[in-house]
């Protein structure tokens, strides 16, 4: 059996090594990355996560309940993910960002994406032990998330009201006929703010919502920050693949968001009854899997009876 640190170290060097790739193929790619290519990446990634996820749970501390715990908490942060990825579309659609450069913005709005989440982590793992009735503010936040997914129509972009793009506004020029890389541009000695740099402050805000509701999620199925963090940037690392992915397995996702609805209320309400019952992981994670299994099988059906 190793120590944490051990595994800590693990990570953090195949976390590396994932990120070193994903940049070269990012920068090495000219237009946009192809569904067979997409898929590969994806599957590469996803056995990368549940390959650690074996490590946990062989060879770490009480390894078997956090092998568990890594387990539910990552297909909680994916399949959300997914549901997050086409507000990434709708964003790039809006933007009318060109398909050559989506990769880039998505590399950028990535590794921001891990900064963010693992100071969110630690922010409420902390608040929890330090005010444990912030738990049923958490579990109500997922109650209201089931709902607003469920039942809250098409997500709709408006970028002019995003408060990001007003404060980049009230500093810079926007130069709208930029089709370059850059995120600033120097023109006639003066600096402009790119439509690429307002992409990328899309994306962060969108994230930084979608965080609210993702962590207290993997937080009512655990406490402990090595789990919550480990599963949650496993996930985020494979959403550059998995976004370029979804346009060619759209019809697998239809009801999906369906799926994440009941387990944000199932998950929301382990957390606001955490003092009156314990839901073991084992049921969570089938309930989990369930679940997700159910609205992808319902997609393909739908498609199926639509054809």
């Amino acid at each position: 059996m190793y120590n944490e640190t051990t595994f800590w170290i693990v990570f953090a060097i195949i976390a590396t090594i994932i990120i070193i790739i994903d940049l070269y193929v990012t920068e090495h790619r000219h237009g946009k990355i192809g569904l067979k290519r997409s898929i590969i990446w994806s599957g590469v990634w996803i056995t990368t996560a549940l390959v650690f996820d074996a490590l946990i749970y062989l060879f770490l501390k009480d390894g078997s309940r956090k092998g568990l715990e890594f387990l539910t908490g990552y297909l909680i942060e994916y399949s959300l993910s997914v549901d997050n990825l086409f507000v990434f579309l709708l964003i790039f659609n809006v933007m009318n960002i060109p398909d050559k450069n989506q990769p880039h913005v998505l590399k950028w709005g990535i590794l921001s994406a891990i900064v963010f989440r693992i100071i969110f982590i630690l922010a409420g793992v902390e608040l929890i032990n330090l005010f444990h009735p912030v738990i049923y503010i958490f579990g109500t936040v997922l109650l209201f998330a089931a709902y607003k997914m469920a039942f809250g129509g098409d997500e709709k972009i408006d970028y002019q009201k995003n408060p990001f793009i007003r404060i980049i506004k009230k500093f810079f020029n926007i130069l709208p006929d930029y089709s370059g890389k850059k995120f600033f541009v120097k023109r006639d000695k003066k600096i402009y703010a790119t439509t690429l740099l307002l992409t990328l402050l899309l994306i962060e805000s969108s994230d930084i919502v979608f965080a609210v509701d993702s962590i207290p999620a993997v937080i009512a199925i655990t406490r402990d920050p090595f789990v919550i963090i480990t599963s949650n940037i496993f996930a985020i690392l494979g959403l550059r693949s998995l976004y370029f992915a979804l346009s060619g397995i759209v019809d697998m996702f239809r009801f999906l968001k369906y799926g994440v609805a009941v387990i944000l209320f199932f998950v929301g309400i382990k957390m606001l009854g955490s003092e009156l019952f314990n839901i073991p992981t084992e049921a969570s994670l089938g309930i989990i899997v369930f679940c997700l299994a159910a609205s992808i099988i319902f997609s393909l059906l739908y498609k199926k009876k639509d054809a």
